[in-house]
């Protein structure tokens, strides 16, 4: 912290910054309180609450969209880039340093060995990666298409999740489709089989969401990569709602290739995404960006990252917010997201004035919630709440909003949106 606080005080411009900033770099942001506390109660979550920086009186519901980082990783990171700027001269990329001046031409195997455990593969089966929408690209570019072949989306797809896949029928001559889901959601095979209905011997690839985003439906992805499986068709899931969210393992959901963004659900900086390819099917997806390594065939997964120069303050910020992560818990974080989620629910379908657009099957449902008021429009909801209590989810489209929850939420929060919601009636 001494450290820290030495370079922040050296020149003008660092210091100028810092009234912009909500961050207060003078609070000792370690995360060892949340260690070793066996009893998960109301006081734990009021303590993990107080490593944000969000604003008192001010809720945040949008988790959906972007995360809030904690002032741990942010603490991290600021340390990073203000020390390394400091002492650039004295950094020789060459001797083993330098990861900690660039990014983009290094196997960062610690972190991809954390990430690894997270979602259950070996850590070279994971690239590191900007975004979802970056991890999509990498593997449609990298397949082997060709004219005629049948490309398998859904009609609830994120734009980052039905991009590559509708550029790959423009520029090979593919055929796009798109399976339209049931909405509400609320039957696990009737998914499947909205899904299998578009398949025919020419589907090559299907590529779905694990997490529908606009709706938060936990698609039943295991069985559907396993049907898959079974016509050979390359599988490929949109995990972007999902690492941080809910269990993710993809070895026993058996899907090809797995890509997520951590700015969302794992609260990591923007700029963090994960690509997961099995080490049985990664040789044939070839390298999209090519740099030193874009032909390493021992380490597909850092073959796949060659981005070049990035900053190496987010990486310190990446690790920083998984090592947060897991001093909460695997477990005990996304326990709580489902224990805040349903109380959401829970509370909103006693009003008979309010349609919940979300799957109600807790089977199918986490920490995202889509709903609507009658007489209301989603926007005008948006600006209620907000107006009213502080309150801020996001509407969707015309009708709905998406009321998301994190571990930086309470029960009290939730009530309070509810209390108004019940007012509409």
């Amino acid at each position: 912290m001494s450290q820290r606080r030495k370079f922040l005080k050296q020149g003008a411009a660092a210091m100028m910054s810092l009234p912009l900033l909500s961050f207060d770099p003078k609070k000792d942001w370690s995360i060892d309180s949340l260690k070793y506390v066996a009893n998960k109660d109301d006081d734990y979550w009021k303590m993990v609450r107080k490593q944000f920086p969000l604003k008192e009186g001010q809720t945040y519901f949008n988790n959906g969209t972007m995360g809030p980082t904690s002032g741990y990783v942010l603490d991290k990171m600021f340390d990073h880039m203000m020390h390394w700027n400091v002492e650039a001269a004295t950094v020789d990329y060459k001797d083993g340093s330098g990861p900690e001046l660039l990014t983009g031409y290094f196997p960062y195997e610690e972190l991809r060995t954390k990430l690894a455990k997270i979602v259950n593969c070996d850590f070279k089966e994971i690239s590191l990666t900007q975004n979802a929408t970056f991890g999509m690209n990498y593997v449609g570019m990298g397949l082997v298409l060709k004219k005629g072949d049948e490309l398998l989306n859904t009609n609830q797809e994120h734009g980052g999740g039905f991009g590559a896949w509708q550029l790959l029928a423009k520029r090979k001559g593919c055929v796009y489709k798109q399976a339209t889901m049931p909405e509400p959601a609320n039957d696990p095979q009737a998914i499947v089989d909205a899904i299998f209905k578009e398949v025919t011997p020419k589907t090559k690839v299907i590529a779905v969401p694990h997490i529908i985003s606009g709706f938060g439906t936990v698609m039943p992805v295991k069985q559907i990569c396993a049907e898959a499986k079974k016509h050979g068709i390359f599988t490929i899931l949109d995990g972007a709602q999902c690492v941080g969210h809910v269990k993710v393992d993809v070895k026993d959901i058996g899907c090809d290739a797995y890509y997520s963004s951590l700015h969302k659900w794992l609260l990591a900086p923007a700029g963090s995404g994960l690509l997961y390819i099995n080490k049985d099917v990664v040789g044939g997806i070839w390298s999209t960006i090519a740099s030193y390594n874009w032909d390493n065939q021992d380490d597909h997964g850092f073959r796949l990252m060659q981005n070049g120069t990035g900053n190496a303050g987010l990486m310190a910020g990446y690790d920083a917010a998984v090592d947060f992560f897991n001093t909460i818990g695997h477990d005990v974080w996304i326990g709580r997201i489902k224990e805040l989620g349903m109380h959401l629910r829970d509370g909103l379908k006693e009003m008979k004035h309010v349609t919940i657009y979300s799957s109600t099957n807790e089977e199918l449902a986490a920490g995202i919630t889509t709903y609507g008021v009658e007489g209301m429009s989603g926007p005008d909801l948006q600006k209620y709440l907000w107006e009213k209590e502080r309150l801020q989810p996001r509407s969707v489209g015309a009708k709905m909003l998406r009321h998301s929850v994190h571990i930086y939420n309470s029960k009290d929060e939730i009530d309070r949106a509810l209390n108004l919601i019940s007012g509409l009636a």
